[in-house]
């Protein structure tokens, strides 16, 4: 029986761990943990080491503790549950009827965002973006968000090295600019794209939060200019808004 008992605290050692990490915005430091769940200094450690050796904790430059790629894989698997999909797409379907263009999450997957979901409006022009497609984090709508999101310091490190490469007529390549840009979207609430990552297509996006405020995603929008103005389609924002509200219920639900 004690061994049991040992085994199932060291189990509930672990979940406490991965929580508090998953949850601290910039990595949870090794005596923050310490302090937090009042777990003793070597089982910490050992127990940070064995996770991130499994892949599911890292250490930062820093030195503090972040979530790996194996914990990673996790949330997108909660993400893909059939619960959370059939409500996460009953409300992108809804959203694209209203807007009448290609609705879609994006999530930050290093220096690109990753298209994790979609619907497509039901028009034969289509941008064809399928899902598992990664676009780059400085000229996209999702992308430029969620940089604009980051804490100054952060954004202004990302902007001095990120490849501001032309991709299209009226992509940013200058670093100064996207700062301002960033400011901007920062200080509007939603990213904008007109003409900067295709030729062509215009799009929107605006952030998916939990209860907590916690970012988690991205809502976007695009669509053909030869169909939609930006314009056009930033009028769309509060109903975005109200669906990415929606969205951040429902993963609520699974956190809780």
């Amino acid at each position: 029986m004690t061994q049991r008992r040992e085994k199932g605290s060291s189990i509930l050692r672990v979940l406490d761990i991965l929580k508090t990490v998953s949850l601290a915005e910039r990595g949870a430091s090794l005596p923050s943990l310490i302090d937090e769940l009042d777990i003793p200094k070597a089982t910490v450690h050992r127990l940070v080491q064995q996770m991130e050796e499994a892949g599911f904790l890292q250490i930062n430059l820093k030195g503090n503790v972040v979530p790996g790629p194996a914990m990673q894989e996790v949330a997108l698997g909660v993400l893909s549950s059939n619960e959370v999909k059939i409500q996460r797409q009953a409300i992108l379907q809804g959203l694209a009827r209203e807007v009448d263009e290609t609705c879609g999450i994006s999530i930050p997957n290093g220096t690109d965002m990753l298209y994790y979901d979609r619907v497509q409006a039901n028009w034969p022009l289509q941008v064809h973006l399928p899902v598992g497609s990664e676009v780059p984090i400085g000229c996209t709508a999702s992308g430029k968000l969620y940089l604009s999101l980051l804490p100054k310091a952060a954004r202004e490190r990302v902007i001095r090295n990120l490849p501001l490469d032309k991709r299209a007529r009226n992509t940013i390549t200058d670093p100064a600019e996207l700062a301002t840009e960033l400011e901007r979207i920062r200080a509007q609430g939603f990213g904008t794209d007109n003409e900067e990552f295709i030729d062509g297509m215009v799009a929107v996006s605006v952030p998916v939060r939990t209860g907590d405020g916690e970012l988690v995603a991205c809502l976007f929008a695009h669509g053909p200019v030869i169909r939609c103005s930006l314009d056009e389609l930033k009028s769309h924002i509060p109903a975005m808004q109200r669906a990415a509200n929606e969205l951040g219920q429902v993963l609520d639900g699974v956190k809780n």
